[in-house]
């Protein structure tokens, strides 16, 4: 049950390390959007237009709200079992498509072109979640989540493995930039695209974030960043700062909502939800407002710092 708070501070934004304590706004609680969806997935902001987009994929549509009304209307009814969503640096939408298997792009026009679908002449598995770097590279991850039932997809065998894709913004060529992969699901790039992040969420015993070094769009020096213990990390942003706010959670109160690491690795802070929270971004005028996509609900914040410009 989602009560909001008459308190400030929050009490659902904890400080664990006081370094986190920075980033709390004292007078800013946790605020529920939208409720009523089935799998809530996918947020991405659109600061020229005041409004965010995120997937509901079980429903198979993306929603729309929109900040200077509130109002939540349909924005792509069917949506292809979206998932993932993100902007290119052009300002255009980018789309993991369950249903197509596939990656999309949506044109100024609303006309839809297909960036990737297929892979060595193998069908994709299920594109789950997508970046574009700052040379326009389009990054995204294809575990086989989206093809395992008829619930977020269609039923479907693999064809290929569980691989970290990147796209050539110069030649289209597309890349297998990471292999050997248990489940990949959320990725994310630091402050200067150093490195990427990367959920493994098939990883044994435990979930993890792995990091890689970035060169030249290649991917090196694989290591483990974060054991997630009983925790669920999926998907997550960087801030200005080089913390990692992750969604988090897996029927758990314990667990539910976002966790946050420093560049280092270390939680520093945590924000309880009701709900396990799948994917965020931030946004607002100046990128400071958390958006929270947690499993029938769409929630937010505003912290007292930037999500990463084109993150």
């Amino acid at each position: 049950m989602w009560t909001p708070t008459i308190r400030y501070p929050d009490p659902a934004i904890e400080v664990i390390d006081p370094s986190f304590a920075r980033y709390r706004v004292f007078s800013a609680g946790v605020e529920r959007l939208a409720t009523g969806c089935r799998w809530s997935e996918g947020p991405v902001w659109f600061g020229d237009g005041r409004y965010l987009l995120w997937s509901d994929i079980p429903n198979n549509r993306i929603l729309r709200f929109d900040e200077e009304t509130g109002a939540v209307q349909a924005f792509r009814k069917p949506s292809n079992f979206a998932n993932g969503n993100t902007r290119d640096r052009q300002g255009r939408l980018v789309t993991c498509e369950h249903g197509g298997r596939r990656v999309t792009r949506t044109e100024y026009d609303g006309a839809i072109t297909v960036l990737a679908d297929t892979f060595e002449g193998k069908r994709l598995n299920s594109p789950n979640d997508v970046v574009v770097a700052r040379d326009g590279a389009v990054w995204f991850t294809d575990p086989p989540f989206g093809i395992l039932g008829n619930y977020e997809g269609e039923r479907a065998e693999p064809e290929l493995p569980q691989n970290v894709y990147r796209l050539d913004p110069v030649t289209g060529v597309l890349e297998a930039a990471a292999t050997d992969l248990a489940g990949p699901n959320g990725l994310c790039f630091s402050p200067d695209e150093s490195i990427l992040y990367l959920v493994e969420s098939r990883a044994q015993p435990n979930r993890r974030i792995l990091a890689f070094d970035v060169s030249g769009g290649r991917l090196s020096n694989r290591r483990v960043h974060i054991d997630a213990g009983p925790g669920t990390p999926d998907g997550f942003r960087c801030d200005t700062d080089g913390n990692l706010w992750c969604g988090w959670g897996m029927g758990d109160d314990a667990l539910d909502g976002v966790m946050v690491f420093n560049a280092e690795g270390t939680l520093i802070g945590r924000i309880r939800l009701p709900e396990r929270c799948a994917n965020l971004c931030f946004g607002g005028r100046h990128r400071n407002r958390l958006f929270m996509a947690a499993s029938q609900s769409l929630y937010a914040v505003y912290v007292d710092t930037q999500g990463v410009a084109g993150g």
